[in-house]
């Protein structure tokens, strides 16, 4: 972040690309899930081995209540303010939020399928404690169905250990079941792919098979390919020749060194 601050470079957080438009030559319209829309001239794709998606529990028909009252993480606290929470899960980030969202909620219940946790001690104690004071619910078990309409959770069924059921009414359902790498969005935007899993590259400037669409990184794949960290910044300098040709292309680009240029080094702060 302190290497980057001279070159006042924007960001925009917990926001994943959904869909890419092709409106020019080259350009792009670029959307995220949170709805924001960018018009740009050059995509660099650098995600790794692709996004870490949250692992689906195996309820039947949860599709039908994600992104409503179904939650894989947690942006904005406030939208559970007042609302029966029911957390499942026993690893850290079950935890975390059990504790963290206990003040926000009207109520909050901790469902594990057993009593053995994967969190940090010190967690499981506040959690347990919580529990003691009569603040939060803590049961075993496994969610088996859920109740609702319109997306939007009225209980859920829970499967005890010794196999009977019961219900716990909630309005929001946040099961934090760990995280997969997936290729996620990349795989609609109709680019080559090698093994459906990497994005194909020219080596030469890293661009892929859309002109003005670029990827470098362990997202990409060329022959002799390495995954190697040495390599990402030997892909991402040669691909940032190309991409100025797009960006100004009607602008001379001189190569320079931070060792001799003082332009740089008056940018960087090092003159």
């Amino acid at each position: 972040m302190a290497q980057i601050k001279p070159f006042a470079a924007t960001f925009h957080l917990q926001e994943m690309v959904q869909t890419i438009e092709k409106i020019g030559g080259p350009s792009f319209r670029v959307t995220t899930d949170r709805g924001k829309v960018f018009e740009v001239k050059v995509i660099v794709v650098a995600a790794g081995g692709g996004s870490f998606q949250p692992k689906r529990p195996p309820i039947p028909g949860i599709e039908a209540y994600e992104s409503k009252s179904v939650h894989y993480s947690v942006r904005q606290m406030d939208i559970f303010r007042d609302r029966r929470i029911l957390i499942v899960g026993g690893g850290d980030s079950a935890l975390d939020w059990t504790l963290n969202l206990a003040p926000v909620a009207a109520h909050v219940t901790l469902l594990h399928r057993r009593s053995e946790f994967r969190a940090a001690p010190a967690s499981v104690n506040k959690m347990m404690a919580l529990v003691g004071e009569g603040r939060i619910d803590f049961v075993l078990g496994q969610v088996s169905a859920l109740q609702g309409k319109d997306g939007q959770i009225a209980k859920a069924i829970v499967k005890r250990n010794d196999g009977s059921n019961f219900e716990i009414a909630c309005d929001a359902l946040l099961p934090f079941f760990g995280l997969t790498m997936k290729l996620g969005p990349v795989a609609d935007w109709n680019l080559k792919m090698q093994d459906e899993e990497y994005i194909v590259v020219d080596p030469a400037t890293f661009e892929s098979s859309v002109p003005g669409i670029f990827a470098i990184g362990d997202i990409n794949w060329y022959p002799g390919k390495l995954k190697l960290i040495l390599c990402g910044f030997h892909e991402a300098a040669l691909m940032a020749q190309k991409a100025h040709r797009y960006v100004f292309p009607d602008k001379r680009l001189v190569f320079q060194y931070t060792t001799s240029s003082t332009s740089l080094q008056k940018k960087l702060g090092v003159a």
